[in-house]
């Protein structure tokens, strides 16, 4: 039993399963169909829900939760587990009343995000993103509804010219959030010009070219520069913090040596010394 929960903490043993494993997902996405591969990829899904379950008893339940990345694990071994009905996978009768799980085994993919815990200083990058997000959502928000204003708009404008792309909000939406990306951007305008006026192709294209300025350009370049400047001052901080650290020592050690200098003085004028 000691052997087993030695096995199932060691990092370094989990981190060649999770290798295997993704070994023998792309090998079955390659079309190779194996009896033994699915017996093999079920049998590394069981190990690691051993493994959670070794970890929760071990450092208990609310501790184990306590961290990001162990909350990530529950999820992705959890949505993992329907490959373990390849294990009882038959013909006929049973094989359509397990076909629905088997289908969720697409899932398994997001096993691969595993091998992120064992990154370097992951923890200090996933703490340096949330504190980005919190600092910024309200700039993302913003950049997010001025998308849902735009496409709203273009909407109404060039929905019977282009409704490729306009002929609703939602599909609008997805339009001119790629003409923020500067994904294709001139390919809308051309095609407006192509089937409207000369009037009408003058003003579609001051007006695309105003969202590509103004969204694609400007908007996501300040959405950019506040993130990383966010996750930057996330580091920035800690620095701060052992600088304080430092400086509160260095005053500690100045007063001591302002004190026993006093002293020495004192000591060096008494005529009794």
């Amino acid at each position: 039993m000691n052997s087993l929960k030695k096995f199932f903490l060691n990092e370094y043993r989990i981190l060649s399963l999770i290798i295997v494993n993704a070994v023998i997902i792309v090998i079955q996405e390659f079309g190779l169909k194996s009896r033994l591969l699915d017996y093999a990829e079920a049998f590394i899904t069981l190990l690691f829900v051993l493994e959670m379950a070794t970890k929760i008893h071990h450092s208990g339940f609310r501790e184990f939760f306590r961290h990001v990345l162990n909350r990530v694990d529950f999820i992705l071994i959890a949505i993992s587990i329907p490959s373990l009905a390849a294990l009882f996978y038959g013909n006929g009768e049973q094989a359509y009343q397990l076909n629905f799980l088997l289908t969720l085994r697409a899932f398994r993919i997001f096993k691969f995000f595993r091998l992120i815990r064992f990154f370097p200083n992951v923890s200090e990058l996933i703490r340096s993103v949330r504190h980005a997000l919190k600092a910024s959502y309200v700039v993302i928000f913003g950049f997010f509804l001025l998308v849902f204003i735009f496409s709203v708009v273009t909407c109404s404008l060039f929905k019977h010219i282009v409704p490729e792309y306009f002929n609703n909000p939602l599909n609008s939406f997805y339009s001119i959030f790629r003409l923020f990306s500067v994904e294709g951007w001139y390919e809308i305008p051309d095609l407006i010009a192509s089937r409207s006026s000369p009037l009408v192709e003058i003003l579609s294209k001051l007006y695309f070219g105003a969202l590509l300025l103004g969204g694609g350009i400007l908007g996501l370049s300040l959405v950019n520069s506040i993130f990383v400047d966010a996750m930057v001052s996330d580091n920035n901080e800690e620095l701060e913090r052992q600088v304080s650290r430092l400086s509160n020592k260095i005053d500690v050690l100045t007063q001591k040596l302002d004190k026993y200098n006093r002293e020495e003085s004192k000591e060096q004028q008494d005529p009794r010394a």
